[in-house]
């Protein structure tokens, strides 16, 4: 299996082969209920560093859980470094398409998106409730293979590249507002349709990057302002075949606070 995005039918034909992850709070995954043997790994507990840049540390940093967090985390999950991770959320996939790309930058490769959230599961599919009983792991990171993540000084270069389509995720008026120099405003939940809660049919994808002048084959440069929503971009992109794909982990809080120019609509 290749596809980034995975069906809620055909994860309820491979349930037993791979590690359902759960991103939302644990009140959620115990009282609402969680897909049958998922794990839950709350949003939080791998953001710890969420406000690092506000105590004044590298913005680059503060997004990331720091290494001996996520082994520790995903250890006490009971995953593996080579489990196959299906992740899912209640909110479109945002959350959970963060938590995989940050497996991917740990070095966990095998990392898949449940198109659809919680609901989506749940329209068609049992549920359970409670906590269950998980065998804690020794997990260990590895150095990435298929990290995407770029640097400021990349994202420097890129601006002034012809080839390169950099793409800022967030809401048309915080773009307004400023933007990268020449970035292309489209909002991640474009790509979302409201009634599936998964992405929209590939056509459509397709058809909505092509009006944004985004194409098969293109190189991309995504960012936004903490660098959660381009996870859900990314991980779309790559469901449709985008294999030239630059992720921006310092987004625009690293970019403003090195000092770095801004363009306003």
């Amino acid at each position: 299996m290749t596809d980034i995005v995975v069906s809620t039918d055909w994860l309820a034909d491979h349930l037993d082969e791979v590690r359902v992850v759960d991103v939302r709070d644990s009140w959620e995954f115990d009282g609402i209920g969680h897909i049958p043997g998922a794990v839950n790994v709350p949003f939080d507990t791998i953001r710890a560093a969420e406000h690092a840049v506000e105590r004044g540390a590298d913005p680059a940093e503060g997004m990331l859980p720091g290494v001996e967090t996520w082994e520790e985390v995903l250890g006490d999950a009971g995953i593996e470094p080579d489990d196959t991770l299906v992740a899912y959320d209640d909110t479109h996939g945002v959350f959970a398409a963060r938590f995989l790309v940050t497996a991917l930058a740990y070095g966990h490769a095998d990392v898949h998106l449940l198109n659809g959230d919680f609901s989506a599961w749940s329209r068609d599919h049992e549920v359970e409730r409670g906590t269950p009983e998980v065998e804690p792991t020794e997990y260990v990171a590895r150095e990435s293979e298929t990290s995407p993540f770029v640097d400021f000084e990349t994202v420097e270069a890129a601006l002034t590249a012809d080839d390169i389509a950099v793409i800022d995720t967030r809401e048309p008026d915080e773009w307004a507002a400023g933007h990268l120099p020449g970035a292309i405003q489209l909002d991640w939940r474009e790509l979302v349709d409201d009634d599936s809660r998964g992405l929209k049919p590939d056509a459509e994808l397709e058809s909505i990057l092509a009006d944004h002048g985004v194409t098969p084959g293109a190189r991309v440069l995504l960012y936004c302002n903490t660098a959660r929503r381009i996870s859900h971009t990314y991980v779309a992109l790559r469901h449709l075949g985008y294999e030239d794909l630059m992720f921006y982990e310092g987004s625009l809080a690293e970019w403003e606070a090195r000092g770095a120019p801004l363009e306003s609509a």
